[in-house]
């Protein structure tokens, strides 16, 4: 196998296996850990023949991924054993899930960022007057707690494995889904923060969160939490 890329080039071990697993054309739940661990080792062992550096988190994994081989390799394996490595190569594939769907939703946020490049505004010579007008806004909780809240919804829904659905492209935008959430506020009151993502895509979920923002920031909605921990509630601005 021939190599023209460098350590530098990933951003971590399990880049690197992401990388590797598309190359083969083959879904992260049929992973073969003896395929995948001779790829990754020999990847390594090139990088050592260039005389290059490799960061130990290649290395942890390198002995990570070799010890789970050589577990699968021994005859007469016990259930115990069987047990041991089957939860070992399940929390392989979880890790390896969970940092393909953050890097996605990286390149997601990328696109949203080289957009907002491109839209230029002219700065107020007095800022005084936007300044008071924040002052008033009671959010009941600030920003942080909010992400913390998008960051565990995702997180439990990254526990549920995906179904086989067709995907169609849809295409969403900040104000209509503005629209959708005063429905859906005006209907019931208040709601709950989760209860927004009735759709689990990449789109829908950050054009949800930015309406939530752009709505707060608008005064249109108060984001109130009872306690510490306690689910986030969302009801229209008296």
């Amino acid at each position: 196998m021939e190599y023209n890329f460098k350590t530098k080039d990933f951003e971590g071990p399990l880049d690197l296996l992401l990388h590797l697993i598309k190359n083969d054309d083959i879904d992260i739940f049929e992973i073969s850990i003896e395929r995948i661990t001779k790829q990754y080792m020999d990847y390594i062992n090139h990088m050592k023949s260039q005389d290059l550096n490799i960061s130990s988190e290649y290395l942890v994994m390198s002995a990570e991924l070799i010890e789970l081989k050589s577990k699968l390799l021994l005859p007469n394996k016990t259930e115990e054993i069987e047990d041991e490595i089957e939860e070992e190569k399940n929390n392989l594939i979880n890790r390896l899930i969970e940092y393909e769907k953050y890097k996605n939703m990286t390149d997601t946020f990328k696109e949203l960022e080289s957009i907002r490049k491109e839209i230029y505004t002219r700065n107020s010579n007095e800022l005084l007057e936007y300044t008071n007008n924040y002052d008033n806004i009671d959010y009941g909780i600030d920003l942080n707690d909010l992400i913390k809240a998008f960051e565990t919804f995702l997180k439990n829904k990254e526990k549920m494995k995906p179904l086989n659905t067709k995907i169609t492209k849809k295409e969403y935008s900040v104000d209509v889904r503005c629209s959708e959430i005063r429905k859906k506020i005006n209907v019931k009151g208040k709601i709950k923060f989760e209860e927004l993502f009735d759709i689990i895509s990449k789109e829908y979920v950050v054009v949800t969160f930015l309406a939530v923002l752009s709505m707060a920031k608008n005064k249109e909605i108060i984001i109130n939490q009872d306690k510490n921990f306690d689910g986030i509630i969302i009801k229209a601005k008296e």
